[in-house]
């Protein structure tokens, strides 16, 4: 695995923040997947979760099963596990070491490979943590106020009181960006916002501190993915804290009974339309997807029989296809050792690329004593 990617590789397919809508982004996507297609070698990704919880079907058909199709494309991934994001919440930050393991177990079962993906901690890497500070110097606290993202995360968060942690999330998330060099970052819509964050303090360094033209860090770029949207069984967003979600470690007996509690609608004939019939449609979707089957004919199909042919389907199809996910995943947790190392494995690849860039990044600043 290389530990530099050169700042130019990404520069030749950066654009400016007036073009980073979602409209412009949803293009310049297309035009990122068919270089990926081309030359994946030239592309660095990072992604990543907070450890608040085991991950469930929402993320697995909205970021996890894209982040394994990146890898066998031989994109070089990099998936740090954001524990120090969850230092905010406190019933979370209890259990960490629980929850990180779960979050490698996961990454294991649905199939990221450690030999070509490098897992890693936010909290062991010193030198990314470093980059907190310069990062920090080049973005004005009413940038920071203006995040639509930043906003919504305090709005969820139920607390009466901000920390300075949760305001300056997205520097945290530009610097696990950037320590990496990382030129290409899959996102859903509503994190542009923060990935925009990252760009402007790239390009802010890059000219405050660039040395004749010299760039030291790609302008990364957003792969907007088509994820689907799934409901969780209560008919909101699905989400850990909700209590309303399949994880993909649940057994085949646990997610029946969750689905059959599942939300519906008093309408007895099954259609697709997630605009006028949003519970029912998610379901349709969530079978239709592990089928491999268009939704309106998994509709079709089931037509006037009701909502407990559907659950019936949905449940037979989601244990079908986690039954290699979950299998693996137990056999894993056997090996607890084989986590661990995997997880320092990673943490030491992070590392070298971590000094690394802090080392550069020192020199450009002048720093280097």
């Amino acid at each position: 695995m290389t530990t530099h990617l050169d700042a130019t590789t990404a520069a030749d397919v950066s654009v400016s923040a007036e073009e980073l809508g979602v409209p412009a982004a949803r293009r310049r996507s297309a035009v990122l997947e068919e270089s990926i297609r081309k030359d994946p070698g030239r592309f660095r990704v990072l992604t990543g979760d907070r450890p608040t919880g085991r991950l469930h079907l929402g993320h697995y058909f909205g970021t996890l099963h894209n982040r394994v199709r990146l890898q066998e494309l031989g994109v070089e991934t990099m998936v740090v596990i954001a524990d120090y994001q969850v230092l905010t919440d406190r019933d979370v930050a209890d259990r960490l070491t629980e929850h990180v393991a779960d979050l490698v177990l996961d990454y294991l079962a649905i199939g990221i490979d450690p030999d070509r993906s490098t897992i890693f901690a936010h909290s062991a890497i010193p030198a990314l943590n470093q980059l907190l500070v310069p990062f920090l110097s080049l973005i004005s606290v009413a940038e920071l106020n203006r995040n639509p993202t930043v906003k919504e995360e305090i709005s969820q968060s139920r607390q009466s009181s901000v920390s300075g942690l949760m305001f300056t999330y997205p520097v945290h998330q530009a610097a696990d960006i950037l320590f990496c060099k990382a030129n290409l970052v899959p996102v859903g819509q509503d994190q542009l916002p923060h990935l925009e964050v990252t760009r402007t303090i790239a390009r802010r360094f890059n000219r405050r501190y660039g040395d004749g033209g010299a760039t030291l860090f790609p302008v990364p770029e957003a792969l907007l993915s088509a994820a689907p949207l799934l409901l969780g069984t209560d008919g909101a967003k699905m989400s850990k804290s909700r209590g309303n979600a399949i994880t993909l470690a649940a057994s085949a007996d646990e997610t029946a009974r969750l689905i059959r509690g599942a939300k519906t609608d008093p309408g007895r004939h099954i259609t697709y339309e997630p605009a006028t019939r949003p519970e029912v449609s998610s379901l349709v979707l969530l079978a239709a997807l592990c089928l491999g089957r268009d939704p309106h004919l998994v509709a079709q199909d089931i037509g006037g029989r009701g909502a407990a042919a559907l659950k019936s389907l949905v449940t037979e199809a989601v244990n079908e296809y986690l039954a290699p996910v979950r299998l693996r995943r137990t056999q894993l947790a056997e090996d607890r050792g084989y986590v661990r190392q995997v997880l320092r494995d990673g943490n030491e690849r992070a590392n070298a690329i971590a000094e690394t860039t802090l080392d550069e990044v020192r020199a450009a600043m002048s720093t280097a004593y």
